[in-house]
């Protein structure tokens, strides 16, 4: 099967930082962040044997949503500096094993993972996004999946459209619709005040979109489904709403290169990772890969062995 793996950068970055305890390198720096993330990222190679692979970042510039909507993401606190500090590791990392990066100013990763999903999803069976922010489960169909860690780093839960229906009431491409109404606490945009996630599934469920939402109400003297309560705040707060679906809709046609080459093994053991992975005392993964090699070159030497018995034992 031809499968891309797209890691959210940031998202799991943020994860291992507060799933790892302090880890230290020979000369002080801290790497808990980045042991956490390359771990993960080698266990993910092994169990879902991707094709293919791209991680994706945030800038730290402003992206189009803050200017669209300057209270955006305000209350959210300041990345922690011994985080901030991991990310040019990582970066690094993924350089020495030739691992595709994409982020690009004025857009979040969210937008750079929507763009790779529609621009490489002809050319692929299955996409796997990996993230642990809920807003990529817009993404989802048959052929795209998320994988979402729901304990630190160690267990995760694949979600397709049935899954994500499941956690959120609503259908994957609902998703915006369903924050048009009941906001988002995280990225500090308000939807329609007074309309809460009880409220805003069922309207969705029914109507489908904010804009069916809306022309029912406009187009109709009375709404009987619609308490009269509810009804105000909608019409009060339309532009808001709609606002609030443009800041929660993740973009797919990034001006972003999407080329992503085929993956090797070569990249994980002759790139130089392995001398990286020394230098910062991370130990444990070069263990991890030069055995995986070993157990790997045993596998084929075995392998082999095996079929030329089995020729030979045509043969008689």
């Amino acid at each position: 099967m031809n499968r891309l793996i797209i890691i959210d950068g940031n998202a799991i970055l943020h994860r291992a930082f507060h799933a790892i305890p302090a880890l230290t390198s020979p000369d002080g720096t801290q790497t808990n962040a980045l042991y956490g993330f390359l771990s993960m990222m080698f266990r993910l190679v092994t169990d879902l044997t991707p094709t293919h692979l791209a991680v994706a970042f945030d800038r730290a510039k402003p992206t189009f949503r803050k200017e669209l909507f300057k209270d955006y993401q305000i209350k959210r606190p300041k990345m922690d500096d011994s985080l901030a500090a991991q990310i040019p590791l990582v970066h690094e990392a993924l350089t020495a094993m030739n691992v595709p990066m994409f982020e690009i100013d004025g857009y979040e990763a969210d937008d750079v993972i929507g763009t790779l999903c529609k621009k490489n999803s002809a050319a692929f069976d299955q996409i796997i996004i990996v993230t642990g922010d809920k807003d990529l489960l817009q993404l989802v169909t048959d052929t795209v999946k998320a994988y979402m860690p729901t304990k630190g780093l160690s267990e995760a839960k694949l979600y397709g459209p049935q899954e994500t229906m499941e956690r959120l009431g609503v259908s994957p491409d609902q998703i915006p619709d369903y924050k048009a109404l009941a906001g988002d606490q995280s990225d500090n945009y308000p939807g329609v005040p007074g309309i809460g996630p009880k409220t805003a599934q069922t309207l969705i469920q029914k109507y489908h979109s904010i804009e069916n939402v809306y022309q029912h109400v406009e187009n109709e003297t009375k709404t009987p489904d619609i308490s009269s309560g509810v009804e105000e705040k909608l019409r009060t707060h339309k532009e808001l709403s709609l606002l609030s679906k443009t800041l929660a809709t993740i973009q797919q046609t990034v001006p972003v290169s999407t080329d992503v080459a085929p993956l090797t093994k070569e990249q994980f053991i002759e790139s130089g990772v392995l001398e990286f992975l020394e230098r910062y005392g991370l130990h444990s993964l070069v263990k991890r890969l030069t055995q995986q090699e070993k157990n790997e070159k045993k596998e084929k030497v075995e392998n082999k062995r095996k079929q030329t018995i089995d020729d030979q034992m045509s043969l008689l």
